[in-house]
This record gives C-alpha cells, structure tokens and sequence, in this order.
C-alpha cells in the first residue's frame, strides 16, 4: 500500500493538528510546572479548568473566541460551586444535573460557539459531582478550576496572538482541498464507466464539505478585525485568494452538462476522455496550491495547461468538422470553462509568488464583507421564544434533561464504580439535536472506547517503562484533540488509551471493564432517548429546507435575468445570490444524508427527496453556466426570446416557492438599451447553445415542480 506523504505532511500543517496540540500544552503545562514546584493536587485542578474550556477553542475570529470563553469561565465557577455543595445531597444534585443540563443544551439556540459554552458547564458539573470536598473548601477549589480555565484562556489568545494569519491560513488550505476533491469528483462524469447517480451522490456529498469550509473561512477573514481593517499584504493574499476560490468554485460547477446526452453523443470520439484528464491534471494543481497555502510555502507554477488546452481545442474542432452543425457547441463551452479555471488557477499563483497582490485590494470595502456572514443575535427572547415543543432547540434540552437524570440515577444504583459519572459524560457527548448525528455519535463512541481500550490493555501490559508510557500519554493526548473535529473514532480510539495511562499514574488503577461498562450504559440510554423522547425526524424540517433552497436559486436566477434587461446588478449582489444558493444547497444535501441513516420507516417520501437534491444541483450548476455566459453583461444582445423562457422558469419555481410555503420574488425588467459596441457579443452558435441551457433550465424548473407536489402530498 503506498503511503501519501503529501497527506501526511499536510495533516501536521493542519489546523487540526494545530489544535490538538495547543489544546494538549494548555492542558498539560499547569500540572507539570506543579509537579516541579511539589504541588500536583493544585495542578491537576488546574488541568481540569483548562480541560472544561478548552472544549469553547474551536475554529473561528479570535475575538468571538475570547468572549466565548470568558462568559464560559463564568460559568465555570458557578456551575463548579453550585455542584460542590449540591453534591452533599443526592437529591439536591439530582434537581441540579437535570435543571443544568436543560439550561445549558438551550444555548444551540445561539449557534455552535454557545453551544460549546454550554458544553463546557456541563463538563464541569460532571468531574464535580465525586469531588469530596468540604463544604468549606467548595468556593476555594472552584476558584482554582477557574484559574485554570483563564490559564487556558490567555494560553490560547498568546498563541494566536503570535500568528495572527495562521488558523485562516490552514482553514483556508483546507477549503481548497475540498475544491479539488470536488473537481475531481466532477471530472469523473467525463468518464464512460462513471456510474451517474453514484457519482451526483458522492458530489452533493463533498459539497457540503466545501460549503462548510467556506463558511469556515469567511467567518475567520470577514470577522476579524485584523483581516477586514488592517490592510497588511498577509491579510490582502487571503482575501485575494478566497474570492478568487469562490470564483473558481463557480467555474467548476458551470461545467456542468447533461452528461447521458453528451456521453452518447460523444462516445466514439475519445474527447471526454480527455477532458476527464485534463480536469484531474487541474485538480492535482489546485491540490498544490492547498499544500502551499497551508504549508506557508512559495511554489511556481509548474503545469501551464495552455498545451494541454490547445490540444484539446484541436480535438474539438476535429469533432466538429466531422459531425457538422452544432454538435460541438457544448464541447467549446467546456473548453472556455477549463480556460477561465486555468486562469483562476495562475491568479492564485500570482498572488503567492510576486508584488502583484499589493496594488489590487479595492472594489471590496469593509461594510460589503460584513455581508458574507452570519451575525448571531445573543437576544434573551430568543431564549424564551423557543419554549415551545415546535422548537428543535427546546426538545432537544427537555431530552438531554431527562436522560442525564436516568443516568444519574443508572450511575447511582446500577454502575456501582468509582467514576459512574462517565455515564453522563458519555450521554453530554453523544447526544445531539436530531437522531442521525446521535446516532453515528454512539455508534463512533462505542468502536473507539472498545478498540481503544484493548490498545491500553496492550500498552499497560507490555509496555511497564514509565518514561515511554508518558511519551505515549503525550502522543495520544495531541492525537484525541487533533482528531475531535477530524475523525471522532480515531479520537476516542485515543482517548480510552489515553485516560488508562492518565489514571495509572494517578495511582487509580485498570479500569477498562468500568469504563467500557459505562460507556455502553451511557451509549443504550443516549440511543433509545434520541428515538422515544421528543425525536427530530429530518422529513419534519425538510419543507423548510426545500423552500430556502427553492427562494436561493429563484434569487440567483433573477439577478442574471435582471442583468440582461438593463438593471444594474452589483457585483456583490450577485455573489451574495451565489453564496446563498451555494449554502442553502449544502443544507439541503446535509439533511438528506442525515435522512438516510434513519429508521427506514422514518425516511418519508426518500426518493422523492433525493430526486429534488440531484435536481436541485442540476439547476444550480446550470444557472451558474448561464451565468459565467450573460451574467453581469448588460445589453446582451438577442434577449427578448431568452428573457421568456427565464421567466417560465421563474413562473414554475415561484410557484413551487408558493405550495412549500415560501415567498414568490417579483421579476422586475430594466429598460432595455439597444445593442452597442459594449454590448455581449452575440453569435448564432452562442445563441443556440444558451437557448439549449434556458430549455434545460426550464425542464429541470418543471420536474422540480412536480417533485415537489409528491412529497408533499
């Protein structure tokens, strides 16, 4: 089996790595400078305070994280001083673990950074509960978790202050590596034994990762102050570089065809063959260029594909001397596709290896940025406005609530071991809002609590040395934090080992038997509670889904439509519609997967959805080919014919809009300026293939129309 060392290397470049190990130092470094200076107990309460907070590090502006982290060292004290007394009576600690873990999972309704927040007081509350501490030392042991906890914090804002580029830097290398998978898996429709369907699975799959990568790397340059304000030539190539990806994003999803009809079309010629090469040549460069971005190096630009271009330019123009008309219309559009993504390609270049990005930062000011992302509203009656059992949020809190008080019941009579409190750490870990992700959760925790602790069985067993058994600490210490985001088998993998080792040395003992025991306890609990108490079904959601994605690509539409009539469309009007479209299509694909891991009898009206997903990205990526035609070019020539057949589909698409619940977008036309100098030009071969796109644009319109009235019938 070959080794990818450029995998390798980039796993070690990568933000995850990156966090696994400040997370391990911040963690660690308390416990060990106190057991230089003889005070060990003190350190490892330290330890734990960091352990609790560092669970709010995760990916984004560093502004957010500080706050997030200072309100959670909050709650850190309060909620590690409400237990110490609670504690004393079972009772008292039982209203307590229910009234908190209701409190506490209702911050998911302010997005994932509160969610974090809530985590981390309930990971408090948890290691609290078997501490046997007097009543009079309660206030003074919590205030030490809490010294930990804004150890942990300035710890983590030093390390960002020291490379303020970085973290965007690997989140941004990361979302061009999913581009190129993305492109790749694209380039594999060209291919005649590709099998169609598996293929638009795979490729709606891999858009939800580019669209959360993307989401990722707007939150980190649009922001942050030190991105948007401070005009520095780090911060200028970022931006360069992500406005750019998101173009080429663009670009890739223009090249998109009815690939049964072009396959049949073309099958004795050998040219998509060819076109399938070029386009993984293309994707192993734009691959190079994630290496680069996120190994901070500088590399040249070693491929020029104008040979491979040229080339292939002359096999098109042989097919189309051979088959007269206009059989190799499409064919020319694929090829001015793969020229604006190899100019899309050296631009990124270009910005890495010269001057060239210090005179171009303008047309962007720091208000149109703030456009890009969302800005969560801290609101309190957003709290209370989600008491209600219409609310994901709300039942989702009432679940965790009366699963946490089970447990602890369960840790209090059924698990008799001395840390029963993993039943309920085990439970805050698995459960989620919907039973998909809690259930691949469960299924995730179980394997790795398993595998890994035969592994510290074998380390503990054979490996007696005390030195190499805290290496081996040390090493699966990073490798649980690095892989928390990454792959959460291969984190509790190490993990399990990881608590054995921890625990040896803590004089504790092998608890393996008690540790896979509760896990599975916590793990049955989770799983029967997500499916029997107040269960969040994905088909209960997916009309809402179905009418944000309908208004995204109706909105994307119109604004190309507008164009072509005389209306100004702004450039970033334009791609904030793209943007949406972009998201509102991940959102949708996330549900269907999710949809897909349910009980079979919950997955309603399945075909019919996953119809309408693959329609969907059909009509998007065909919009965004008529775009990258007529969008943006104002007085295009020939339109009376073409505005008509848009407006049959902005008919079609407004009223599926309408039965889903949604808006209906009103079509305003400019006033139409005669043809000029300025004007698009205007071929009969481009007029044949654009009336060829509107046509498929249209029967797309109308299939989604009729899917939607079965699934919702």
């Amino acid at each position: 089996m070959k080794i990818n060392t450029r995998e390798i290397k980039s796993f070690f470049y990568s933000q995850y790595f990156s966090d696994g190990l400040r997370m391990s130092i911040g963690i660690l470094l308390p416990s060990l400078i106190s057991l230089y200076f003889n005070h060990f107990d003190i350190g490892l309460t330290l330890s734990l305070g960091a352990l609790c907070i560092c669970t709010i590090d995760t990916p984004g502006p560093v502004m957010h994280k500080r706050n997030a982290m200072a309100i959670g060292n909050l709650f850190l004290f309060v909620v590690a001083v409400t237990t110490g007394f609670a504690r004393l009576n079972v009772f008292t600690l039982g209203l307590e673990v229910t009234l908190f873990s209701f409190l506490f999972s209702m911050f998911t309704v302010y997005g994932n950074r509160a969610a974090s927040v809530g985590t981390s007081a309930l990971l408090v509350m948890i290691f609290m509960m078997d501490k046997a501490e007097k009543p009079g030392d309660v206030v003074g042991y919590s205030f030490i978790i809490l010294l930990g906890g804004i150890w942990y914090m300035l710890f983590a804002l030093v390390f960002f202050g020291i490379r303020p580029y970085r973290a965007a830097q690997q989140t941004l290398g990361e979302s061009i590596a999913d581009i190129a998978d993305f492109l790749r898996i694209k380039a594999a429709f060209y291919l005649p034994d590709t099998d169609i369907d598996e293929n638009y699975k795979k490729l709606v799959s891999q858009q939800i990762k580019v669209s959360q990568h993307q989401d990722a790397v707007r939150e980190m340059l649009f922001k942050s102050r030190v991105m948007v304000k401070e005009s520095t030539s780090a911060s200028r190539i970022l931006l360069l570089t992500f406005v750019d990806l998101v173009d080429m994003f663009e670009q890739i999803m223009a090249t998109h065809y009815d690939y049964t009809h072009i396959r049949e079309k073309y099958k004795d010629t050998g040219i998509l063959n060819e076109i399938a090469i070029v386009l993984q040549h293309m994707a192993d460069e734009v691959d190079n260029i994630s290496f680069m971005v996120i190994s901070n190096t500088r590399n040249k630009f070693k491929d020029d594909f104008i040979e491979e271009l040229e080339h292939l330019k002359t096999r098109i123009d042989t097919v189309g001397k051979n088959d007269q008309g206009t059989s190799n219309l499409a064919l020319k559009k694929i090829l001015i596709n793969l020229r604006d993504l190899n100019d899309r390609i050296k631009s990124i270049y270009r910005y890495y290896n010269s001057k060239y990005s210090e005179t171009l930062m303008g047309g962007v000011y720091d208000s149109d940025y703030s456009k890009f992302v969302t800005h969560q509203d801290y609101a309190a009656h957003i709290f209370f406005d989600n008491f209600s059992f219409s609310s994901t949020a709300f039942k989702h809190a009432l679940r965790v609530a009366l699963v946490c008080l089970v447990g602890f019941i369960m840790g209090k009579t059924v698990a008799n071991g001395h840390h029963s409190y993993w039943i309920l750490l085990t439970i805050i870990v698995i459960l989620k809002p919907g039973f998909s992700l809690s259930k691949q959760r469960n299924y995730q925790r179980l394997v790795g609590t398993v595998i890994g602790g035969i592994a510290g069985i074998v380390i503990l067993r054979f490996i007696p040395n005390k030195d190499t058994q805290f290496i081996l600490l040390i090493v699966l210490m990073i490798g649980t934090y690095s892989f928390t985001r990454l792959n959460y088998v291969v984190s509790v993998l190490f993990m399990t080992p990881y608590v054995l080792i921890l625990f040896k040395f803590l004089g504790v003992g092998l608890l393996v038997r008690e540790r896979e025991i509760d896990t599975v306890i916590g793990s049955t609990i989770a799983l029967i509670a997500s499916y029997l108490i107040f269960p969040s079904w994905e088909f209960d959601q997916i009309q809402d889904i179905l009418k944000d994605v309908i208004y995204a690509n109706l909105n994307y539409l119109i604004k190309i439509a507008e164009s072509i009539t005389g209306i100004d469309v702004g450039v970033i009007d334009y791609k904030l519609a793209r943007k949406d479209v972009f998201v509102k299509s991940a959102n949708l694909s996330a549900s269907f997967e999710r949809m897909t891991s349910e009980p079979k009898r919950k997955q309603k009206k399945v075909k019919d959805i996953h119809k309408f997903v693959v329609l969907n990205h059909i009509l998007s990526s065909y919009i965004a080919t008529v775009a990258s035609t007529i969008g943006g070019k104002k007085n295009y020539q020939n339109q009376a014919e073409e505005l008509k057949m848009i407006k049959r589909s902005i008919a079609v698409l407004n009223d599926s809009s309408e039965k889903l619940g949604g808006e209906v977008i009103e079509f305003k036309t400019g006033k139409a300026l005669p043809g000029n100098l300025s004007a698009a030009p205007s071929t009969k071969q481009n007029d044949v293939l654009l009336k060829e796109q509107l046509g498929f644009i249209n029967r797309i319109s109308v299939d989604i129309a009729k899917v939607t009235e079965n699934i919702l019938s």
